[in-house]
């Protein structure tokens, strides 16, 4: 009688905090665990940025990965990841996760600007975030998905759930809900979910002056998406046909919403 053996699947965990120390950003203290690292790259434009790698190249049904960030009072930071998140193919009902933490302490900011997450035909996702800000803390938030390669296969069927709880001294004051699939090729030409385009990219700023961004954030959007600006929180959604049309247009709003800041220059490489 053959005996089944259960795959071994990737883990990882990342725990930072950061803190505020004589004008500057600091690391304060910093835990990794298996496949996730985080890496600090120098720069010249004076704030702390953080680079998260996924050292398996990808993840499959039943990986895990949880980055967990603690911003300190006074801090700014930027964390982005080293490359595209790949999801690839999930044997059976296994479906990968990514589980999300930020804390953001008083006259805090962060910049949340991983690169775009890709979907692979048969994958399954499921991403939570928790977001926990505390009084005058600001957040800058993008997230992309692609779904599929057009070049290299059609996405068929796929599962992705993704799941934003923001709260403000635990009260929520933002929430979020995106499912897709499994009959994924169906979602994508549907008018109400992309209308036959095959990249979604959704930014959330939360800051006092947020809602004075929209008139020029619709003007860069265009007819290919919309922009909602409502309490200190300004929600932005775009879609395209290809990612490398999107970019242009993603990259011009970052940078708005963004005091003039620059994206992350490893996004460039």
């Amino acid at each position: 009688m053959k005996s089944s053996v259960a795959m071994q699947r990737m883990f990882g965990k990342v725990a930072v905090s950061l803190c505020h120390v004589t004008g500057q950003t600091v690391l304060r203290k910093l835990y990794q665990e298996g496949a996730a690292r985080l890496q600090f790259p120098g720069n010249d434009r004076g704030f702390f940025e953080g680079v998260m790698i996924n050292t398996s190249g990808g993840m499959t049904g039943g990986d895990h990965i949880i980055w967990n960030i603690q911003m300190g009072r006074e801090t700014t930071a930027t964390f982005t990841t080293q490359a595209a998140e790949r999801i690839y193919r999930a044997l059976g009902d296994t479906i990968a996760k990514i589980d999300i933490c930020l804390s953001i302490d008083e006259k805090s900011r962060l910049c949340w600007l991983p690169q775009e997450t890709i979907l692979f035909n048969r994958s399954a996702l499921q991403r939570r975030m928790q977001v926990e800000l505390a009084d005058y803390a600001e957040l800058l938030l993008c997230e992309t998905i692609i779904f599929g390669r057009r070049l290299m296969e059609n996405i068929e069927r796929a599962f992705f759930r993704d799941n934003w709880i923001i709260r403000r001294n635990n009260e929520i004051i933002h929430a979020e809900a995106l499912w897709f699939g499994p009959n994924i090729a169906e979602d994508l030409i549907t008018s109400v979910f992309l209308n036959g385009n095959a990249v979604v990219s959704n930014l959330l700023l939360i800051a006092p002056n947020a809602e004075c961004f929209s008139e020029k954030i619709g003007a860069i959007i265009g007819r290919s998406g919309g922009v909602s600006s409502w309490n200190g929180k300004l929600l932005a959604r775009m879609i395209d046909r290809d990612f490398y049309s999107l970019r242009k247009r993603l990259i011009k709003l970052i940078e708005l919403l963004n005091n003039g800041g620059d994206v992350p220059k490893i996004w460039s490489i």
